[in-house]
């Protein structure tokens, strides 16, 4: 790793002249070799735990800031601390630290929520409890629902000897589909919300869509379900957790996320007017509330949620930190990226450009729902979604009013197709884990792909049919 990230700085060097001021990066003049490490970055989270699971495990974080001084260190070399510092503090202050605070707060709040007891998992239970937790990862986030029915869901059907569909069905819709309505569900959405992208555009134009998606999805799975419940042989002869009434605990957190909602909307319907100025990044009166909002609430559920609640569970740090210390090397090293998107034609990325616009100049919207889909299906959704705003025009006032259709595409491209595939979207991970912990045989990548692809691919069809025909 040490020779690579030597051998990277050696040829970000070479292409240094090209580069236009620190804070505003000229995309036009700058070389893809600047893209590296943000690529790099991207390749590490999508193969690294398949192929070398015990040393990313292990070192993700060093991997992920060697990939970030690759950027950064000949960058300082060229411009100085003062520039440096200036796009350190333009990635953290206008988008990851607003970014980590919501999913440390939807985190930390969704683990004191404990759903116990068991139901029966007939396919009717099944399928209800599949489109609560759609329902729910919308309002606490995908990671938020998945990790708060994923147990209970499990329990309910621990006695079945097919159970690999319903975790696969379940990170279709909780750990996806479901988070799609609002920018609380997945990150991607956030981030076009930090972006100015209103609150109530994306509950608006997003609710057909996933409606849509989660109907089919759900009716393809009672079918099925149907099909294996039906069979002589699916009910074990002992149950290993018997039918109990379900309990809630921790029923104040539920009030904490009322507070997390009404803290992002704040943001977006209060403008202050007031702005401070930090190296050039501005900084809103309303986001600085909001963000202490958050972190207070998290706070409150700490203090308040008994220890047993989040020991059933089985909360613990690891995800959020490793989400942050991934996410801290993204948005530093996405930034020359975004630059050489921006540059439109002018740019090395011409060709992506070309593709995805029309001969009138107007962006193509299935190419947009399809490319910016590809890619998250195989890289993280978040940082696609950026790259693909971008791309479309990086202005939310612009595609929200003149390119409403583009602004969707790369939406539903972002959220739904990170089911498509293991590493498309956090949860998928968490999810996969926890069943194999709990006996599930779960599928391998590329057995996990077969499913998506047979299950997936022909309902996203339709839904290009629908929206961008």
């Amino acid at each position: 790793m040490k020779a690579l990230c030597t051998w990277l700085c050696a040829a970000l060097c070479l292409c240094l002249p090209g580069l236009a001021a620190a804070a505003e990066l000229d995309g036009a003049g700058l070389s893809l070799l600047w893209a590296v490490p943000f690529v790099g970055i991207l390749l590490s989270i999508a193969l690294l735990p398949i192929f070398a699971g015990h040393i990313w495990h292990n070192h993700f974080g060093k991997i992920t800031l060697a990939w970030a001084l690759a950027f950064l260190i000949p960058f300082c070399v060229e411009y100085g601390l003062h520039d440096s510092a200036a796009l350190v503090v333009h990635a953290l202050l206008a988008e990851y630290i607003p970014f980590i605070i919501l999913l440390f707060a939807l985190y930390t709040i969704s683990g004191g929520i404990l759903l116990w007891g068991n139901l029966h998992g007939s396919p009717a239970v099944n399928t209800g409890l599949l489109a609560i937790g759609a329902l729910l990862a919308s309002l606490m986030g995908t990671t938020g629902a998945a990790m708060l029915l994923i147990r209970p869901l499990l329990r309910a059907n621990d006695n079945r000897r097919h159970r690999v569909h319903v975790v696969v069905f379940f990170i279709f819709l909780v750990a996806n589909v479901g988070g799609g309505l609002t920018p609380l569900g997945d990150p991607p959405l956030f981030l076009g919300f930090l972006k100015g992208v209103d609150f109530l555009w994306t509950v608006q134009h997003m609710a057909l869509p996933v409606a849509l998606l989660s109907a089919a999805l759900l009716l393809v799975f009672y079918l099925l379900d149907r099909h294996f419940y039906a069979r002589e042989d699916e009910l074990l002869p002992r149950d290993p957790s018997p039918d109990s009434p379900l309990r809630l605990y921790g029923k104040w957190n539920l009030l904490l996320l009322a507070g997390v909602v009404g803290a992002v909307l704040l943001s977006g319907l209060w403008q202050s007017g007031v702005r401070f100025d930090v190296m050039g990044t501005p900084v809103e009166l309303q986001n600085l509330v909001r963000d202490a909002l958050l972190i207070g609430l998290a706070l409150v559920s700490l203090a308040i949620t008994p220890k047993q609640v989040r020991a059933g569970n089985e909360f613990d740090w690891g995800p959020i930190l490793e989400v942050a210390k991934l996410f801290a090397g993204i948005f530093v090293t996405i930034a020359p990226a975004i630059a050489i998107l921006r540059a439109g034609s002018s740019g090395e990325l011409a060709a992506l450009v070309g593709l995805v616009t029309g001969a009138d100049g107007q962006p193509i919207d299935g190419w947009y729902f399809w490319l910016s889909g590809s890619l998250s299906a195989f890289l993280d959704n978040a940082p696609t979604y950026l790259v693909f705003f971008n791309l479309a025009a990086g202005d939310a006032q612009v595609l929200m009013h003149q390119l409403p259709g583009t602004l969707l595409a790369i939406s539903m491209g972002s959220v739904f197709m990170g089911a498509m595939t293991y590493i498309g979207n956090a949860p998928n991970f968490m999810v996969k884990a926890i069943a194999e912990q709990r006996g599930v045989a779960m599928p391998s990548f590329f057995g996990y792909m077969a499913w998506s692809l047979v299950i997936l691919l022909p309902l996203f069809v339709l839904l290009h049919l629908v929206f961008f025909l």
